[in-house]
């Protein structure tokens, strides 16, 4: 039998990844009138039984065709991996928009080695918008090749961000924001991390930054941002995780990193 080589896993785990996205964007897309909803860490914290949904889909897709894998999904879905390869699901990553019916909402899937995050997809169906990275192999948005924004100062940078679901880190939120606004060409809340990390890979937005975020949440945008030139990290050059989360290009992460990391 001949032996896979690296290549030809992250192939198969690309594909694989984008064909589930793709399954799970049809199931959301028919959008239900009525929800089933379950608290998570408060009010403002909740998931529907869609979010169930599509986790169950893209668990069962992976599973079926990769046995022996790892899984780790926002919703609950937890496995240890034999293989060496674990996925990392965020179902719908932007639960509120896609309550709200507001675009933006996303599909985000990674799948990850002992060496960190190897492939990630971000399907956002209402954006018309499939952005993948492999580790070492570029970014891509709908097939074209992207690259995160030049921009070199605060006053002419768009800079996305979003707000924790606890009330007094959101508090602290505002305080930053609100030094910071004057400074900045303005300030974007599009309601879903993954979609504002791909929007700094592709240059829609020139940096982002956000506390909170889960491994979900970062996985497959991380990837993304990383690998089309975005520095991704925590405070002063930390990595980036739940304490903090900084992307931008070179110039504009050391400026952003001054202001708030």
């Amino acid at each position: 039998m001949k032996q896979q080589t690296n290549s030809d896993l992250v192939n198969e785990l690309l594909t694989l990844a984008l064909g589930i996205a793709q399954k799970a964007g049809e199931l959301l897309s028919n959008r239900p009138d009525t929800f089933d909803i379950n608290q998570k860490s408060s009010a403002r914290d909740f998931a529907t039984h869609m979010d169930h949904a599509s986790e169950k889909l893209i668990v069962s897709e992976i599973l079926s065709a990769r046995p022996n894998d790892g899984i780790i999904g926002e919703e609950g879905a937890s496995r240890e991996s034999t293989s060496g390869i674990t996925w990392v699901i965020d179902p719908i990553d932007g639960t509120v928009n896609y309550f709200y019916n507001l675009p933006g909402w996303n599909i985000s899937i990674a799948a990850k080695d002992e060496e960190g995050v190897l492939i990630g997809i971000v399907y956002a169906p209402t954006l018309n918008s499939l952005w993948r990275a492999t580790r070492g192999g570029g970014a891509f948005l709908n097939d074209r090749k992207i690259h995160v924004s030049l921009a070199d100062t605060l006053s002419d940078s768009l800079i996305a961000t979003g707000f924790s679901y606890d009330l007094a880190e959101r508090v602290r939120q505002g305080e930053k924001i609100a030094a910071l606004i004057p400074r900045v060409r303005d300030i974007r809340r599009n309601g879903a991390a993954a979609v504002d990390l791909c929007h700094v890979a592709s240059g829609a937005v020139d940096g982002y930054f956000e506390t909170g975020l889960k491994e979900w949440d970062l996985a497959a945008g991380g990837l993304i941002a990383r690998e089309a030139g975005a520095l991704v990290t925590g405070r002063r050059g930390a990595p980036a995780g739940e304490e903090m989360v900084i992307a931008a290009g070179a110039a504009l992460h050391a400026l952003l990193t001054l202001e708030i990391g």
